[in-house]
């Protein structure tokens, strides 16, 4: 992130960022959060309830790898009492969006934090570099929010981080992290019985490899055309070992991300004669997406009708 630091601590300096504690109770209007990508925001919202507001970092059809912040998010973040985000290498921006704090302590949960994460992506089939490496850290997948059993730790971490912050409150957090574990519970039978049925197992991917998690939790192969980061390009040799697994196990659905181009998806569709499908990884809503108001297990609930009919089971409705 290219910011001139005088600029930052001018306008920290105006903003009065110094003057107002990071940690202790809960402030009158509520516990305020602030999170890095929309899961997260939906389970600080739902867990904090009338007790306090979740908001969320990045703007509407924001990439989470690649976006870069302004000064108002600087002044954003040290005015929220916890920031929540991912880690794992998903957001490559914190770090300097932290020092541009000039010390100023701010209450973070690194969400990922010891759960059990992919070493790297399975299935890669374009860079194998970039699948040993990203950003010169060992590649680790952080789409952890697409397996509904880590969802419920995280959940877990979040009650009692607003519980830490508002005592208060306490009793009302782990209510309401009762009803929402329950909803992912509901959510991830709902995923494991029907993908069962579904006599296809492997995912191809005509993007990076972003449903890792979500392939491991079901019994599900991911094949992508290239690994952890967006912004990679498949191979030639990519693509042609992508092509011959398809014909080999008679793939008749290729997929690609809401976000994505469906270019490269609609070609190597014609290669092997299949159909394109959308898969939503739910890291941020597109404009529409969020003037429609659509939630977390609502773009769940498509990705599995997506995926049940891609991989050959009739989708309920």
């Amino acid at each position: 992130m290219k910011r001139n630091p005088l600029i930052i601590i001018c306008l920290a300096a105006l903003c009065g960022l110094a003057s107002r504690p990071s940690e202790g109770p809960a402030p009158r209007e509520g516990v305020r959060v602030l999170t890095s990508v929309f899961p997260l925001k939906e389970f600080a919202a739902a867990v904090a309830g009338d007790r306090g507001e979740a908001r969320l970092l990045l703007p509407p059809g924001a990439g989470v790898h690649t976006w870069q912040p302004r000064a108002g998010d600087l002044v954003r973040l040290s005015r929220c009492d916890l920031f929540i985000y991912i880690g794992a290498n998903l957001e490559p921006w914190l770090p300097d969006l932290l020092k541009g704090l000039g010390g100023k302590p701010v209450r973070t949960l690194e969400a990922s934090s010891g759960l059990d994460l992919l070493a790297s992506a399975p299935g890669e089939h374009g860079d194998e570099a970039e699948g040993r490496e990203h950003g010169g850290h060992a590649a680790v997948d952080p789409h952890v929010w697409l397996d509904f059993g880590l969802d419920a730790i995280i959940v877990d971490r979040i009650r009692d981080e607003l519980s830490a912050l508002d005592p208060g409150g306490k009793d009302v957090y782990a209510a309401n992290a009762r009803v929402l574990k329950a909803r992912l519970e509901s959510l991830d039978d709902r995923f494991r019985s029907r993908l069962e049925a579904c006599p296809q197992k492997t995912i191809v991917l005509a993007g990076h490899a972003a449903f890792g998690y979500l392939a491991r939790r079901y019994g599900l192969e991911q094949i992508a055309l290239y690994g952890l980061s967006p912004d990679s390009q498949p191979t030639p040799s990519g693509l042609i070992s992508v092509v011959g697994i398809a014909r080999d196990r008679g793939i008749k659905s290729i997929f690609f991300e809401t976000a994505a181009s469906p270019d490269l998806a609609r070609t190597l569709a014609r290669e092997i004669g299949a159909r394109t499908l959308v898969l939503n990884p739910g890291h941020n809503l597109t404009r529409e997406e969020s003037r429609k108001g659509l939630s977390f297990f609502d773009i769940m609930e498509e990705n599995l009708r997506s995926l049940e009919d891609g991989l050959g089971n009739s989708p309920k409705r």
